[in-house]
């Protein structure tokens, strides 16, 4: 299958926006594979023997995206944005309750996929820097957003420009600043973003 422009995209989910579900039935194979590769992005992250494969990652982050009635897609990049925001989502969400339970946090809660294993140590890093990032855009929003689609949707520089309506340059500024502060705040032993 050839790569889709990202015109095309655009169209489609315009198109899906204004609640043509044809447009939707139309994207989705065109998207699948670069959905895939941000899931493998995100799960690269994980230990080694994590045992969720990208599939079901994009599975469940399909669920949460064609939950998305009101959203207003402006192109391929908003679209990549939230949909890797929404991978972050989950396997944060799956980390608080992996400590929540570890700590006796009630009733036996079920994970997403059952084939989701993530060890104590791995689910407290994924806290942790979810929470510095979650700081760092308290203080600056931009510079939380730049990470959030640098790190966790893997945009290009001026894919994260053209997101956010700013120069390269400034991203670029922004990316180098955000890194040293999160480093910073999370520890250098304890989480590498970069």
């Amino acid at each position: 299958m050839t790569t889709p422009s990202p015109q095309e995209v655009t169209r489609l989910l315009v198109a899906w926006s204004e609640g043509d579900e044809q447009a939707l039935t139309a994207l989705m194979p065109l998207v699948y594979e670069e959905l895939r590769r941000l899931a493998s992005r995100h799960l690269d992250r994980e230990r080694a023997s994590h045992t969720l494969q990208p599939t079901a990652l994009v599975h469940e982050a399909y669920l949460r995206l064609v939950g998305q009635k009101e959203t207003q897609w402006r192109n391929r990049a908003h679209f990549f944005a939230i949909a890797g925001r929404m991978m972050r989502r989950i396997l944060v969400d799956y980390a608080r309750a992996r400590i929540f339970a570890k700590r006796g946090g009630g009733a036996h809660l079920a994970p997403f996929d059952e084939a989701m294993v993530v060890s104590d140590e791995r689910a407290a890093d994924v806290v942790a820097l979810d929470e510095a990032l979650s700081e760092l855009a308290r203080f600056d929003e931009r510079m939380g957003r730049i990470v959030e689609l640098r790190f966790f949707c893997g945009l290009s520089i001026e894919e994260t420009a053209e997101s956010l309506g700013v120069s390269p340059g400034t991203v670029m500024r922004d990316w180098t600043l955000a890194k040293a502060w999160l480093r910073r705040e999370i520890g250098e032993g304890r989480r590498s973003v970069g």
